[in-house]
Protein backbone atom coordinates (compact mmCIF):
# COMPACT_ATOMS: atom_id res chain seq x y z
CA UNK A 1 0.00 0.00 0.00
CA UNK A 2 1.31 3.37 -1.15
CA UNK A 3 2.24 6.45 1.27
CA UNK A 4 -0.53 8.48 -0.38
CA UNK A 5 -3.26 5.58 0.34
CA UNK A 6 -1.81 4.81 3.91
CA UNK A 7 -2.17 9.19 4.58
CA UNK A 8 -5.79 8.98 3.32
CA UNK A 9 -6.54 6.00 5.55
CA UNK A 10 -4.74 7.64 8.50
CA UNK A 11 -7.98 9.42 9.07
CA UNK A 12 -9.18 6.06 10.51
CA UNK A 13 -6.67 5.72 13.00
CA UNK A 14 -6.08 6.56 16.36
CA UNK A 15 -4.24 10.03 16.40
CA UNK A 16 -1.95 9.97 19.44
CA UNK A 17 -2.70 13.56 19.74
CA UNK A 18 -6.01 12.29 21.16
CA UNK A 19 -4.67 10.52 23.87
CA UNK A 20 -3.28 13.88 25.52
CA UNK A 21 0.10 12.91 26.54
CA UNK A 22 2.58 14.69 27.09
CA UNK A 23 6.48 14.29 28.35
CA UNK A 24 6.09 16.40 30.96
CA UNK A 25 4.94 14.89 33.84
CA UNK A 26 5.26 17.71 36.61
CA UNK A 27 5.59 21.18 35.69
CA UNK A 28 6.85 23.27 38.85
CA UNK A 29 7.55 26.17 36.62
CA UNK A 30 11.55 26.55 37.80
CA UNK A 31 11.92 22.99 36.55
CA UNK A 32 10.00 19.88 35.04
CA UNK A 33 9.63 16.44 35.94
CA UNK A 34 9.44 14.24 32.86
CA UNK A 35 8.24 10.76 32.37
CA UNK A 36 11.81 9.50 30.81
CA UNK A 37 13.40 10.28 33.87
CA UNK A 38 10.66 9.04 36.11
CA UNK A 39 10.91 5.48 34.21
CA UNK A 40 14.94 5.06 34.77
CA UNK A 41 14.04 5.83 38.73
CA UNK A 42 10.78 3.93 38.28
CA UNK A 43 12.66 0.86 37.09
CA UNK A 44 15.68 1.15 39.18
CA UNK A 45 13.39 1.03 42.46
CA UNK A 46 11.38 -1.66 41.63
CA UNK A 47 14.39 -3.67 40.40
CA UNK A 48 15.92 -3.01 43.66
CA UNK A 49 13.06 -4.10 45.46
CA UNK A 50 13.17 -7.33 43.47
CA UNK A 51 16.23 -7.88 44.01
CA UNK A 52 15.98 -7.99 47.89
CA UNK A 53 13.23 -10.49 47.58
CA UNK A 54 15.60 -12.50 44.99
CA UNK A 55 18.53 -12.66 47.64
CA UNK A 56 16.14 -13.64 50.52
CA UNK A 57 16.38 -17.18 48.75
CA UNK A 58 18.65 -19.83 49.91
CA UNK A 59 21.90 -19.27 47.88
CA UNK A 60 21.85 -15.71 47.54
CA UNK A 61 25.54 -14.43 45.31
CA UNK A 62 25.33 -11.47 47.67
CA UNK A 63 23.73 -9.87 51.07
CA UNK A 64 21.43 -7.01 51.37
CA UNK A 65 24.77 -4.46 51.88
CA UNK A 66 25.61 -5.46 48.45
CA UNK A 67 22.09 -4.73 46.56
CA UNK A 68 22.03 -1.75 48.54
CA UNK A 69 25.96 -0.49 47.37
CA UNK A 70 24.72 -2.43 43.51
CA UNK A 71 21.76 0.07 43.28
CA UNK A 72 24.26 3.11 43.25
CA UNK A 73 26.90 1.91 41.01
CA UNK A 74 24.42 0.35 38.69
CA UNK A 75 22.24 4.03 38.25
CA UNK A 76 25.96 5.53 37.12
CA UNK A 77 26.29 2.64 34.46
CA UNK A 78 23.18 3.09 33.30
CA UNK A 79 23.35 6.80 32.71
CA UNK A 80 27.09 6.82 31.60
CA UNK A 81 27.27 3.72 29.43
CA UNK A 82 23.75 4.13 27.71
CA UNK A 83 24.56 7.79 26.86
CA UNK A 84 28.16 7.40 25.69
CA UNK A 85 27.25 3.95 23.37
CA UNK A 86 23.91 6.36 21.77
CA UNK A 87 26.36 9.35 20.83
CA UNK A 88 28.87 6.67 19.66
CA UNK A 89 26.58 4.10 17.29
CA UNK A 90 23.79 6.17 16.96
CA UNK A 91 24.44 9.75 16.77
CA UNK A 92 28.08 10.88 16.48
CA UNK A 93 26.99 14.07 15.12
CA UNK A 94 26.28 15.40 18.20
CA UNK A 95 30.10 15.76 19.34
CA UNK A 96 29.72 18.39 17.00
CA UNK A 97 27.68 20.59 20.17
CA UNK A 98 29.10 18.43 23.36
CA UNK A 99 26.76 20.30 25.64
CA UNK A 100 23.69 18.47 23.80
CA UNK A 101 25.81 15.41 25.28
CA UNK A 102 24.63 16.06 28.88
CA UNK A 103 21.38 16.93 27.87
CA UNK A 104 19.79 13.85 29.09
CA UNK A 105 16.40 15.08 29.61
CA UNK A 106 15.95 15.23 25.74
CA UNK A 107 16.35 11.14 25.49
CA UNK A 108 18.79 9.54 23.76
CA UNK A 109 19.80 6.57 25.39
CA UNK A 110 21.20 3.50 24.57
CA UNK A 111 19.81 -0.20 26.45
CA UNK A 112 22.84 -1.92 24.88
CA UNK A 113 24.94 0.67 26.59
CA UNK A 114 23.46 1.19 29.41
CA UNK A 115 23.81 -3.15 29.87
CA UNK A 116 27.50 -2.68 29.67
CA UNK A 117 27.55 0.04 32.31
CA UNK A 118 25.80 -2.18 34.54
CA UNK A 119 27.92 -5.23 34.37
CA UNK A 120 30.93 -3.21 34.55
CA UNK A 121 29.66 -2.02 37.82
CA UNK A 122 28.70 -5.27 39.18
CA UNK A 123 32.73 -6.54 37.90
CA UNK A 124 33.54 -3.63 40.01
CA UNK A 125 31.68 -4.67 43.28
CA UNK A 126 32.17 -8.25 42.27
CA UNK A 127 35.92 -8.02 42.21
CA UNK A 128 36.20 -5.32 45.88
CA UNK A 129 34.13 -8.23 47.29
CA UNK A 130 35.21 -11.13 46.35
CA UNK A 131 31.51 -12.62 44.81
CA UNK A 132 30.98 -14.45 42.06
CA UNK A 133 30.08 -11.92 38.92
CA UNK A 134 28.38 -14.41 36.80
CA UNK A 135 26.00 -15.64 39.91
CA UNK A 136 25.55 -11.70 40.49
CA UNK A 137 24.50 -11.22 36.96
CA UNK A 138 22.04 -13.76 37.07
CA UNK A 139 20.26 -12.40 39.59
CA UNK A 140 20.22 -8.54 38.37
CA UNK A 141 18.99 -10.17 35.06
CA UNK A 142 16.05 -11.15 36.13
CA UNK A 143 15.61 -7.23 37.38
CA UNK A 144 16.17 -5.89 34.07
CA UNK A 145 12.96 -6.20 32.71
CA UNK A 146 11.53 -4.00 34.33
CA UNK A 147 13.66 -1.00 33.81
CA UNK A 148 13.11 -1.85 29.90
CA UNK A 149 9.19 -2.14 30.49
CA UNK A 150 8.77 1.52 32.31
CA UNK A 151 11.52 3.04 29.13
CA UNK A 152 9.33 1.43 26.68
CA UNK A 153 6.21 3.16 28.03
CA UNK A 154 8.09 6.55 28.40
CA UNK A 155 9.24 6.01 24.74
CA UNK A 156 5.74 5.96 23.94
CA UNK A 157 4.54 8.95 26.20
CA UNK A 158 7.26 10.56 24.05
CA UNK A 159 5.53 10.30 21.21
CA UNK A 160 9.27 8.78 20.12
CA UNK A 161 10.74 5.83 18.60
CA UNK A 162 7.71 5.38 16.70
CA UNK A 163 7.15 1.88 13.72
CA UNK A 164 7.27 1.60 10.43
CA UNK A 165 4.02 2.94 8.26
CA UNK A 166 1.18 0.36 8.06
CA UNK A 167 -2.25 -0.57 7.76
CA UNK A 168 -3.08 -2.23 10.63
CA UNK A 169 -6.45 -1.41 12.91
CA UNK A 170 -4.28 -0.93 16.00
CA UNK A 171 -1.71 1.81 14.45
CA UNK A 172 -1.33 5.44 15.53
CA UNK A 173 -0.76 8.45 13.88
CA UNK A 174 2.00 9.82 15.73
CA UNK A 175 2.78 13.70 15.62
CA UNK A 176 3.94 15.50 12.43
CA UNK A 177 7.76 16.07 11.44
CA UNK A 178 9.97 12.88 10.69
CA UNK A 179 6.69 10.39 11.89
CA UNK A 180 4.92 12.13 8.87
CA UNK A 181 1.01 12.23 8.83
CA UNK A 182 1.31 8.35 8.50
CA UNK A 183 -0.38 5.64 10.79
CA UNK A 184 2.56 3.33 12.57
CA UNK A 185 3.31 0.54 14.53
CA UNK A 186 3.34 1.21 18.27
CA UNK A 187 6.56 -0.65 18.21
CA UNK A 188 7.41 0.65 21.68
CA UNK A 189 4.14 -0.95 22.98
CA UNK A 190 5.48 -4.06 21.15
CA UNK A 191 8.95 -3.81 23.11
CA UNK A 192 7.22 -2.75 26.20
CA UNK A 193 5.42 -6.09 25.85
CA UNK A 194 8.31 -8.84 25.08
CA UNK A 195 10.85 -6.82 26.84
CA UNK A 196 9.20 -6.21 30.10
CA UNK A 197 6.35 -8.23 30.70
CA UNK A 198 7.05 -11.43 28.91
CA UNK A 199 10.62 -11.89 29.42
CA UNK A 200 9.90 -11.06 32.92
CA UNK A 201 7.41 -13.71 33.11
CA UNK A 202 10.25 -16.36 31.79
CA UNK A 203 13.04 -15.39 33.80
CA UNK A 204 10.50 -15.34 37.47
CA UNK A 205 9.53 -18.60 36.32
CA UNK A 206 12.91 -19.90 35.61
CA UNK A 207 14.19 -18.69 39.00
CA UNK A 208 10.91 -19.23 41.26
CA UNK A 209 10.25 -23.05 39.90
CA UNK A 210 13.28 -24.45 39.09
CA UNK A 211 17.16 -24.58 39.84
CA UNK A 212 18.42 -22.27 37.10
CA UNK A 213 19.56 -19.77 40.01
CA UNK A 214 22.22 -23.24 41.01
CA UNK A 215 23.35 -23.00 37.50
CA UNK A 216 25.39 -19.94 36.62
CA UNK A 217 25.01 -18.47 33.49
CA UNK A 218 22.17 -19.73 33.01
CA UNK A 219 19.70 -16.68 33.87
CA UNK A 220 22.13 -14.38 32.27
CA UNK A 221 21.90 -15.98 29.53
CA UNK A 222 18.45 -16.24 28.72
CA UNK A 223 18.05 -12.52 29.60
CA UNK A 224 20.46 -12.09 26.58
CA UNK A 225 18.57 -14.25 24.37
CA UNK A 226 15.40 -12.86 25.18
CA UNK A 227 16.32 -9.30 25.17
CA UNK A 228 18.38 -9.91 21.95
CA UNK A 229 15.72 -12.11 20.35
CA UNK A 230 12.39 -9.42 20.94
CA UNK A 231 14.53 -6.31 19.88
CA UNK A 232 16.01 -8.00 16.91
CA UNK A 233 12.21 -9.33 15.74
CA UNK A 234 10.66 -5.71 16.86
CA UNK A 235 13.11 -3.38 14.53
CA UNK A 236 11.46 -4.87 12.00
CA UNK A 237 8.50 -2.95 13.27
CA UNK A 238 10.25 -0.02 14.32
CA UNK A 239 10.88 2.69 11.63
CA UNK A 240 15.31 2.95 11.97
CA UNK A 241 17.08 5.68 13.57
CA UNK A 242 16.94 8.72 10.84
CA UNK A 243 20.43 9.68 11.22
CA UNK A 244 21.29 6.09 10.73
CA UNK A 245 18.55 4.04 8.14
CA UNK A 246 19.13 0.40 7.58
CA UNK A 247 22.71 -0.06 7.39
CA UNK A 248 24.66 -1.89 4.56
CA UNK A 249 24.78 -5.41 5.69
CA UNK A 250 20.85 -5.51 5.81
CA UNK A 251 20.02 -4.02 9.58
CA UNK A 252 19.06 -1.77 11.76
CA UNK A 253 21.87 -0.96 14.55
CA UNK A 254 19.43 -1.67 17.34
CA UNK A 255 19.59 -5.38 15.20
CA UNK A 256 23.14 -5.34 14.97
CA UNK A 257 23.90 -4.75 18.43
CA UNK A 258 21.29 -6.87 19.31
CA UNK A 259 22.58 -10.74 17.07
CA UNK A 260 26.76 -10.66 19.56
CA UNK A 261 23.86 -10.85 22.55
CA UNK A 262 21.93 -13.87 21.60
CA UNK A 263 25.09 -15.33 20.27
CA UNK A 264 26.98 -14.83 23.95
CA UNK A 265 23.41 -15.69 25.58
CA UNK A 266 23.02 -19.20 23.67
CA UNK A 267 26.63 -19.73 25.08
CA UNK A 268 26.11 -18.83 28.72
CA UNK A 269 22.56 -21.30 28.23
CA UNK A 270 24.90 -24.11 26.41
CA UNK A 271 28.05 -24.31 29.14
CA UNK A 272 25.60 -23.49 32.66
CA UNK A 273 25.67 -26.93 33.50
CA UNK A 274 29.33 -27.58 33.46
CA UNK A 275 29.44 -24.38 36.06
CA UNK A 276 27.00 -25.97 38.69
CA UNK A 277 29.07 -26.44 41.77
CA UNK A 278 27.60 -26.49 45.52
CA UNK A 279 26.27 -22.99 46.17
CA UNK A 280 27.37 -21.28 49.75
CA UNK A 281 25.35 -18.56 50.53
CA UNK A 282 26.72 -15.35 51.29
CA UNK A 283 24.26 -14.84 53.69
CA UNK A 284 22.96 -17.35 56.00
CA UNK A 285 23.80 -20.97 56.56
CA UNK A 286 22.30 -23.32 54.38
CA UNK A 287 24.28 -24.63 51.48
CA UNK A 288 22.48 -25.62 48.06
CA UNK A 289 24.13 -28.84 46.16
Amino acid sequence: MSLLVLAAAAAGHLSFADLHLSPVALDLGIFQIRWYSLAYIAGILVGWWYLTKLIAQPGAPMTRQHADDFVFYATLGIILGGRIIYVIFYDPWMLATPLQVFKLWDGGMSFHGGALGVVIAIWWLARRNGLSMIRFLDYVACCSPFGLFFGRLANFVNGELWGRVTDVSWAIVFPSGDAGPYPRHPSQLYEAGLEGIVLFAILAYLFWRTQARYKPGLLLGVFLVGYGAARFFVEYFREPDVQLGILSWGLSMGQTLSAPMIIVGVWFIMTAEKRRVRVEPIAGDASVS
